[in-house]
């Protein structure tokens, strides 16, 4: 006994002497998280990045100097805009020249040549089309322009003279906004079924577990084809975005349910699981209050590296012509004019959006990891 006090009395002067003149943070474990998390230097790159695609998302009709489906006349398969600098004195005023179209006398291409004689400004937040945003406010500002006497393509146009920034930049909204519906719909079923598999046991975890089974033994890229194909053509934009969101969910919800199965089994005889049940509490309360909450950072991170999978998805489907449809833009949409490898090496811009595609898919990959590190911050 006379042993044990000495041994506290010695650990707590150390203690003293180590902090004299120190202050002590006490951290509360959401605290701890955000500050492991801001310590990962790819996941403090993704985070803003990513912010910045959704509010591009969002705003896109604001950025678009054109809508969606205008055609600027006399600029089919034309390249990017070279911008200048430096006009009228003004050393910071952007502008861009002129061009004519004409025709290689032996290809028969088109060929787009600056006449410099005649440069043409670029305007900031200048009038244009009408649109809605959100839907619920209707403008007409744009971020940039200029005047009607040409048109500015910033990444080139396609082969129906269409803007491919404008469309780019609109087209963000489906892809980016599709992986989150589709991740959840599948976070909902995962836990869902899931729960209740690894809660009950018995009969019921057989039945689901096979279930599942029969799912993952399915390829994917074939039941994604044929659940597409049954989408009718005719269907309007938005009907088809909630059937691509379906498809896309209705086989990412298997992985997180054998997760949550797993950490159910491991929980659902501990104390407080016994109390809550012998306190009066319903098994669909103890799942989703007690149960599922102990493992919340490791859903916020199972979620977070599911979204670039459901992306990839809507624009492997779209691609190939069984996703999103015209008039309904994504990116994969966009990436259509790059199966002619023919008409690729003389468009390399038409590539433009799938730097978008793997840009996103970094940037989500990093929080994740980001998020994966900081949901135990008690480990080294």
């Amino acid at each position: 006994m006379a042993q044990a006090e000495t041994v506290r009395s010695s650990l707590a002067e150390s203690l003293a002497s180590e902090t004299a003149g120190d202050s002590i943070e006490y951290l509360s474990r959401g605290k701890l998280i955000r500050r492991r998390f801001w310590r990962h230097r790819l996941a403090r790159l993704g985070l803003p990045v990513l912010v910045a695609l959704y509010l591009m998302a969002i705003f896109a009709d604001f950025i678009a100097p054109y809508p969606a489906h205008t055609r600027l006349k006399g600029f089919k398969d034309a390249p990017p805009s070279v911008i200048h600098f430096g006009m009228d004195g003004n050393p910071f005023q952007p502008y861009i020249y002129a061009r004519e179209r004409s025709f290689h006398p032996k290809t028969f291409r088109e060929i787009y040549t600056e006449e410099e004689d005649e440069k043409y400004p670029i305007h900031f937040f200048v009038r244009g089309e009408p649109y809605w945003i959100m839907g619920l406010f209707k403008l007409d500002l744009h971020l940039f322009g200029v005047d009607e006497d040409t048109n500015i393509t910033l990444f080139g146009t396609d082969s129906v003279s269409r803007d491919l920034f404008s469309r780019t930049v609109i087209a963000a909204r489906v892809s980016l906004f599709v992986g989150l519906g589709g991740v959840a719909i599948s976070f909902v079923l995962g836990c869902l079924i899931g729960g209740v598999s690894g809660y009950f046991g018995g009969i019921i975890d057989e039945v689901i577990q096979r279930i599942i089974d029969l799912l993952i033994a399915i390829p994917t890229l074939p039941l994604f084809m044929a659940l597409s194909a049954a989408i009718p053509r005719e269907w309007p934009v938005a009907h088809t975005y909630f059937a691509i969101t379906m498809v896309l969910s209705i086989v990412g919800w298997t992985g997180l349910a054998r997760v949550v199965r797993g950490k159910l089994l491991s929980l659902r005889d501990l104390d407080f699981v016994v109390a809550s049940r012998l306190a009066g509490g319903s098994d669909l309360y103890i799942i989703w209050r007690h149960l599922l909450p102990n493992f919340a950072s490791h859903l916020i991170v199972t979620m977070t590296l599911a979204i670039p999978g459901m992306i990839l998805g809507e624009t492997a489907l779209s691609f190939i012509g069984l996703g999103m449809q015209e008039p309904g833009i994504s990116w994969g949409v966009l990436l259509e004019d790059t199966k002619n490898f023919g008409a690729l090496v003389h468009q390399p811009w038409k590539l433009i959006p799938a730097l978008f595609i793997i840009v996103t898919i970094l940037m989500f990959n990093f929080v994740g990891d980001g998020l994966r590190d900081a949901a135990d911050p008690y480990s080294l």
